[in-house]
C-alpha cells in the first residue's frame, strides 16, 4: 500500500471515529471538547496532517483536496450536532422552568392601613357627610395660635415646659412648639375666612397629629386628634348635642347615649365634657366604666367670644361650638383595646387581630 493510500485510510477512520463521537456528545460543552480534540491546533487531525510532509511533490495537492474535504465534513458534522444539542437543551429548559398552574399559589402578607389611621379616616368621612370641610395645619406652631388665640392664659399648665415641646428660640422670636391640639386649625381657619373677604358660616373638621410630655397605658408623647367647629349665627348647645350624638353613633355603629357635665376649658363658654354609654356593658356597670355605666370621651363647648374676637368675627353677630377627640381612645373604646402603648410597639400579634397584617 502506498503512503497516499495510507493516509487516506487514517483519515478516513479518524473521520467515522469522529462523527461517531459528535453525534453521542451529551451536551453542547462535551461537544465542545470534541471539537479542540479533532479539530484543534494540537487535535488528531492535524497529528495525521504531519504526514503528508513526506509524501512525494506531486501527491500532496491530493491529498490536501482529501484532507479539506474531511475537515470541511468534521466542521459541518459539529455544527449540525451543536444545533440539534441546542434546542435539545432549550426544551430541558422550558420543561425545567415548565409552571403548574394547577398548584396553589404562593401567597405573600398584604398590609393594610394602621388602626389609628383606619379610625381617623372613618370619623372624617362621618364629619364630611355631615358637611363638615377637611382641613389641615402645621405641627410646628407659635404661641399665639397655640395658645393666646385660644384664650388660653400665660399661667395655665399647657404653657409649662414639663407638659409641651418647645423649640429653643431668642428673646427676639416667638416661641414655637409642638401642637398640642388641633385647636390651632380652628384659629387658622377662622383668620384666613376674615383675611380673604368672606364671612361664616364655617364649618371644619381638622385632625392631625399632636404632641404632649405625657406616656402611660392612656397617654402618649405624640397622638391623634380630631378638632371640630362650627359658626354661623345661632348655633347653639342643642347643634353641638345633635352633632356629636350622631357622630357617636354611626361611629360605634349603634344607638349611644350621651351626657354633656359642665366642666372648665379656657377657649370654650360654656364648656362640657361627653360621656357616653358604655360600650362594653350596655350602661349596666362594669370594670371600664367603673360601675358608672358612663365613660368619658371628649371635650367640647360653645367657642369663647375671646377666640372669636382674636380672628376678627363679632361674637355679637355670630355663634359657634368647637370639641375635640382623640382619636386613640375612641379607637380603643370601639375595639377593646386595652393600652394605647400597643398602637405604637408594632407587635404582630395585635397588628393580626386588628387586621393590619395577616
Amino acid at each position: 500500500m502506498s503512503e497516499i493510500d495510507s493516509l487516506k485510510g487514517e483519515l478516513q477512520r479518524l473521520q467515522e471515529k469522529a462523527l461517531a463521537s459528535f453525534k453521542n456528545a451529551a451536551d453542547l460543552n462535551a461537544l465542545q471538547e470534541l471539537r479542540v480534540t479533532y479539530l484543534g491546533k494540537k487535535g488528531e487531525l492535524t497529528h495525521v496532517l504531519k504526514g503528508v510532509g513526506k509524501l512525494p511533490p506531486q501527491d500532496r495537492p491530493v491529498i490536501g483536496q482529501f484532507v479539506n474535504a474531511t475537515k470541511t465534513a468534521l466542521a459541518e458534522a459539529l455544527d449540525s450536532a451543536e444545533a440539534l444539542l441546542a434546542v435539545k437543551e432549550k426544551e430541558q429548559r422550558i420543561e425545567a422552568e415548565r409552571i403548574d398552574i394547577t398548584l396553589s399559589g404562593r401567597t405573600s402578607p398584604r398590609g393594610a392601613l394602621h388602626p389609628v389611621q383606619q379610625g381617623l379616616n372613618e370619623m372624617t368621612a362621618i364629619f364630611s357627610q355631615m358637611g363638615f370641610e377637611i382641613s389641615e395645619g402645621p405641627e410646628i406652631e407659635d404661641e399665639f395660635h397655640n395658645f393666646d388665640a385660644l384664650n388660653i392664659p400665660q399661667e395655665h399648665p399647657a404653657r409649662a415646659m414639663h407638659d409641651t415641646f418647645f423649640f429653643e428660640a431668642s428673646d427676639e422670636q416667638q416661641a414655637k412648639l409642638l401642637r398640642t391640639h388641633t385647636s390651632p386649625v380652628q384659629i387658622r381657619a377662622m383668620k384666613n375666612c376674615v383675611e380673604s373677604g368672606g364671612e361664616p358660616p364655617l364649618a371644619v373638621v381638622a385632625p392631625g397629629r399632636v404632641y404632649r410630655c405625657d406616656y402611660d397605658v392612656t397617654h402618649s408623647p405624640m397622638f391623634h386628634q380630631v378638632e371640630v367647629f362650627k359658626v354661623d349665627k345661632d348655633v347653639s348647645l342643642a347643634h353641638l348635642k345633635g352633632v356629636l350624638k350622631h357622630f357617636l353613633s354611626a361611629y360605634f355603629e349603634k344607638e349611644i347615649d350621651i351626657r354633656l357635665r359642665p366642666h372648665y376649658f379656657p377657649f370654650t363658654e360654656p364648656s362640657a365634657e361627653v360621656d357616653i354609654g358604655c360600650v362594653f356593658c350596655a350602661a349596666k356597670g362594669c370594670r371600664v366604666c367603673k360601675g358608672s355605666g358612663w365613660v368619658e370621651v371628649l371635650g367640647s363647648g360653645m367657642i369663647h367670644p375671646n377666640v372669636l374676637k382674636s380672628v376678627g368675627i363679632d361674637s355679637e353677630i355670630y355663634s359657634g361650638f368647637a370639641f375635640g377627640l382623640g382619636v386613640e381612645r375612641l379607637v380603643m373604646l370601639k375595639h377593646g383595646i386595652p393600652d394605647l402603648r400597643l398602637f405604637f410597639e408594632n407587635d404582630m400579634r395585635f397588628l393580626r387581630r386588628m387586621g393590619v397584617s395577616k
